[in-house]
């Protein structure tokens, strides 16, 4: 499992904000390129976003899904990626001094990634993970109130 975890300068409530609107979805997570739809019921659990990964003309069209949304505290998605697989990501998020702590947890569930050493995996997401949250700490603060 890859974990990743950086302090932002707003409040978890402006993290959840971020997180609560699917169409900003590519705008934060590193390898989503765009998006083609968001459930109405979007982000209760259940709820999908439908997504692009890759650069064109080599893009797949995939899915997240929604496992649990507990604003402003934790929200868990199941990121489909195939043909690598699909990973549950958790993100976690607290207050912390004047601002907010968030970590990010991604590890593959199922395909062909499960078969890879987290010897191997860890690291690539571990680095992708930390653009990630720069990306939605730059989205969280420019929202913060």
């Amino acid at each position: 499992m890859a974990k990743n975890v950086r302090t932002m300068d707003c409040t978890p409530d402006d993290v959840f904000r971020v997180l609560g609107d699917g169409w900003l979805y590519p705008a934060w997570v590193v390898g989503a390129s765009r998006m083609r739809d968001v459930d109405e019921t979007w982000p209760q659990p259940g709820a999908e976003l439908h997504h692009s990964v890759g650069v064109w003309p080599a893009l797949l069209d995939d899915t997240t899904v929604v496992e649990e949304w507990d604003p402003p505290h934790r929200m868990v998605m199941r990121a489909k990626g195939w043909p690598i697989g699909e990973a549950r990501v958790t993100l976690r998020v607290r207050s912390y001094g004047g601002g907010t702590m968030v970590r990010i947890d991604e590890e593959p569930v199922s395909g062909p990634a499960t078969l890879l050493p987290d010897l191997l995996t860890a690291p690539l997401l571990r680095w992708r993970n930390s653009e990630t949250l720069h990306r939605l700490a730059y989205l969280a603060e420019g929202r913060a109130d």
